[in-house]
């Protein structure tokens, strides 16, 4: 099923990420996750490329989640992707059944090694894929600025060229405070970006990794976020059941404010994400 479909239901829906492994031969956690995650019928799971990895592991893990009669969305990157490679890549998802592809510029890699320039922006790679006519395109957004704009002006110009390039969706970065991205919602549509936007919600249960995760994308850590850091970053299960709450108290506010599509980023811990759908599972109607 093809998520622009999913994402025109007035109901609310709850979708996950996960990340496919970096080795051949490891595949089998990867897939244990998926297991523990499906009896929570997410209304489609997103699965990442990994730096370093190949993206034929993201194509198999989304295949093996297609096989649970869950929606795939899988990541593709341009600084990954000659365009013989897209089409390769493009051509064995349709084989494998997904209809779905999120479609991202990448990050640089870390140790300096050269990457693929037939794609240098995503908007090239949403335009060559978009062509193909048979996938159902989504790219990324930065409530909070994309690091690398100058101005929030320039980003949402960018959205609009992705908009126009085939991108039909958007999934925010994540944020950790509701009102950036309410105030995003509003300089879209003054913009006439008028394409769903889901809300990228990231549960925090490991404070350095969110740190770290904060400062690469150039998210905002509120007040609030920092003071569960401070209070509880040397108690794991304390800094796990504050990092729930506080996640579901997010989703539920956005709810209530009227954004019915929300994405958890899960790490891979399914743990955390039955405890956030217990959380919210009448408001939902699961």
């Amino acid at each position: 099923m093809k998520i622009s479909e999913i994402l025109k239901s007035e109901r609310p829906s709850v979708s996950f990420e996960i990340f496919p492994p970096k080795a051949a031969g490891s595949t089998d956690e990867t897939l244990r996750v998926i297991e523990k995650l499906a009896p929570l019928r997410p209304s489609y799971i997103s699965v990442t490329c990994r730096s370093g990895s190949t993206p034929d592991y993201t194509l198999d893990v989304a295949a093996a989640v297609e096989k649970h009669g869950i929606p795939a969305l899988a990541h593709l990157t341009c600084f990954s992707s000659t365009r013989s490679e897209a089409d390769r890549l493009t051509g064995r998802l349709s084989d494998l059944g997904v209809e779905n592809i999120l479609v991202l510029r990448g990050d640089l890699p870390a140790d300096g090694s050269p990457v693929a320039k037939d794609f240098p922006h995503a908007t090239d790679l949403l335009s060559h894929i978009s062509k193909k006519g048979s996938f159902c395109l989504g790219a990324a957004c930065y409530p909070d600025r994309h690091p690398e704009s100058e101005s929030y002006i320039d980003d949402i110009g960018y959205l609009r060229e992705k908009a126009a390039c085939g991108a039909e969706f958007f999934t925010t970065q994540m944020f950790f405070d509701n009102d950036l991205y309410y105030a995003f919602l509003y300089r879209m549509l003054r913009a006439g970006v008028t394409a769903p936007v889901v809300a990228g919600i990231m549960p925090v249960v490991n404070v350095r990794q969110i740190i770290r995760s904060a400062e690469l994308s150039g998210t905002t850590l509120p007040p609030r976020m920092r003071a569960i850091a401070d209070r509880f970053g040397g108690d794991p299960a304390a800094t796990r059941q504050a990092g729930i709450a506080y996640a579901t108290e997010q989703i539920i506010d956005l709810f209530a404010h009227g954004v019915d599509h929300v994405h958890i980023y899960t790490m891979n811990r399914p743990e955390t994400a039955a405890a956030i759908m217990n959380n919210i599972s009448d408001i939902i109607g699961k």
